[in-house]
């Protein structure tokens, strides 16, 4: 099972393939859905069971989904140990407003289910697949162009981006694992125009919209 937090989240999941149980609120009629399973709760006791400090009107219990049979896609989004859960969801949510359908997670990457994620990803998760594997084994048998974020790659404004890619991106701290880089393909930098040096480094979610949004420029 899985939480999630919020009306208008709500309201899409009804409409969508995955399953609620139980729906929680402090407001049926701001809520506004036809749903069997839907209690009436008091905003104290919304807030036991809520994961957030202010919790939202409505919160629903759902059913994590059985995996769907993987099949690679010609455009995709890798993610090598990402560990913070508002990185993850707002990732999922960029992967969405670009039309992404999937990303592949290596097995450390943060819980696509932690409620932290499905807040950042606003409901993004609904839209778009999430897979984890063991990356090496995957990078070294794919099909698509493996192409990963470094210091010392290609400027992405002179970079001409292939038309089947996994688009991999590397930890908060660390970057990618060494077994990572060796099976990249091609490596790609955001350059830095600013002259201040106490900027080190990007985002990752933040770089991860910046190259998106480069690649179909592109198109």
């Amino acid at each position: 099972m899985f939480l999630v937090e919020g009306n208008k989240i709500i309201r899409e999941m009804l409409n969508s393939s995955f399953k609620i149980k139980e729906i929680f609120s402090i407001d049926l009629e701001d809520l506004d859905v036809e749903y069997t399973e839907t209690i009436s709760v008091s905003a104290a006791e919304l807030k036991k069971i809520s994961f957030l400090q202010h919790p939202k009107n409505s919160l629903a219990l759902c059913e994590i989904p059985l995996e769907k049979p993987f099949q690679e896609l010609k455009q995709q989004i890798i993610l090598d140990g990402i560990q913070d859960p508002g990185n993850l969801g707002t990732i999922i949510r960029l992967a969405d407003w670009f039309g992404i359908e999937q990303i592949i997670c290596s097995e450390d990457t943060a819980d696509c289910f932690n409620p932290k994620v499905l807040m950042a990803s606003m409901g993004s998760f609904l839209r778009v697949k999430i897979y984890y594997k063991n990356l090496e084994l995957y990078l070294s048998e794919t099909k698509n162009e493996n192409i990963g974020t470094d210091m010392q790659g290609e400027n992405i404004y002179d970079f001409k981006f292939p038309k089947n890619f996994n688009l991999i991106l590397g930890n908060e701290g660390n970057g990618m694992r060494p077994k990572t880089l060796e099976n990249l393909h091609k490596k790609i930098t955001i350059p830095r125009f600013g002259k201040s040096k106490s900027t080190e480094s990007l985002n990752v979610s933040m770089a991860t919209g910046i190259i998106l949004g480069q690649i179909f420029a592109q198109k």
